[in-house]
């Protein structure tokens, strides 16, 4: 499912969790997998041309290799790249060029966890680029993830039935068959007050809406909320003991960084019990081609 990951990763080892996950998936499906440091930022902006000559790059690679060695020593396929420049600009270019799968995000900060609801709500950080304009899964992981196999035995899908979110059910769908996992697709309503019936029409929208795009798959339920989308979610992962969160990275603002300051996205990944996971519409045209559990395929068209 992942021949193709970039972890982005920086010296200081916060980004361990994001290492040990994304070195999880390139074990089980035998990918390539590229640990990837972009260097500039603390050095000052007038050193980036001169880092390579300097041999920091190199010294910073090393380092890298050496706080991952355990952890890579199986690995058929890992490379490790220190590159000069802008950091969300590299890691964008490198994942273009290698048509990533997945590309794994952790904090990137030292001080993560007490300034982690300012560091993810910074326009124009790294986090919220890679997310806004990669054009394949974005998955953010901010604390330990157990490792067990399957990797994930229970997945929270949330939708607003956007086409971005239609898009996400049906990677979803694809996941939820790769790991033959227990699936949970739910829609938070802001507009009406909770009750038993607006619960229920909520639940008969989703089967409508995505009914088809979830055929082969025999564990699901459909859940329908009322409140702050980002509470909601958090609440049901929580309940049902999620251990991957899926949804769609996508705001009505028009302006991109109030767009990502207000996203239900952020709120819900700097404060998950589990990694979440990130489309956008750039990724839109590869959710086509389904699979159901037994490998056939299934005839649904995809987002445009």
């Amino acid at each position: 499912m992942f021949k193709d990951i970039i972890v982005g990763v920086t010296p200081s080892g916060v980004d361990a969790c994001a290492v040990e996950s994304a070195v999880g998936f390139a074990k089980k499906f035998e990918s390539n997998l590229y640990l990837v440091h972009v260097a500039g930022m603390e050095q000052g902006w007038g050193s980036i041309e001169t880092l390579e000559a300097s041999g920091e790059t190199a010294r910073l690679e090393a380092r890298i290799r050496e706080m991952y060695a355990s952890l890579l020593a199986d690995l058929p396929s890992v490379a490790v790249q220190v590159v000069a420049g802008i950091p969300h600009n590299e890691l964008l270019r490198l994942a273009r060029k290698k048509d990533t799968d997945l590309v794994v995000m952790g904090p990137h900060t030292k001080e993560y966890e007490e300034k982690r609801a300012q560091m993810w709500g910074m326009a124009g950080s790294t986090l919220e680029r890679v997310s806004q304009k990669a054009r394949c899964p974005v998955m953010i992981v901010h604390r330990a993830v157990e490792c067990k196999d399957p990797a994930f035995s229970n997945i929270l899908v949330a939708t607003d039935f956007s086409d971005q979110s239609e898009c996400a059910v049906s990677y979803g769908g694809q996941m939820v068959r790769q790991y033959k996992a227990r699936l949970t697709l739910m829609n938070v309503s802001e507009t009406s007050t909770d009750s038993p019936q607006g619960r229920a029409d909520i639940e008969a929208r989703l089967q409508a809406e995505y009914g088809d795009r979830l055929q082969g798959i025999d564990d699901f339920v459909y859940a329908g909320r009322f409140g702050r989308p980002a509470m909601e979610i958090l609440n049901m992962a929580t309940q049902i003991g999620a251990d991957l969160i899926i949804m769609a990275h996508h705001s009505k603002a028009d302006d991109p960084e109030e767009a990502f300051l207000g996203s239900t996205v952020v709120q819900v990944s700097v404060n998950a019990p589990c990694p979440t996971m990130s489309v956008n519409r750039h990724f839109d045209l590869r959710c086509g081609l389904m699979y159901d559990q037994t490998g056939q395929v299934v005839d649904v068209a995809a987002t445009v």
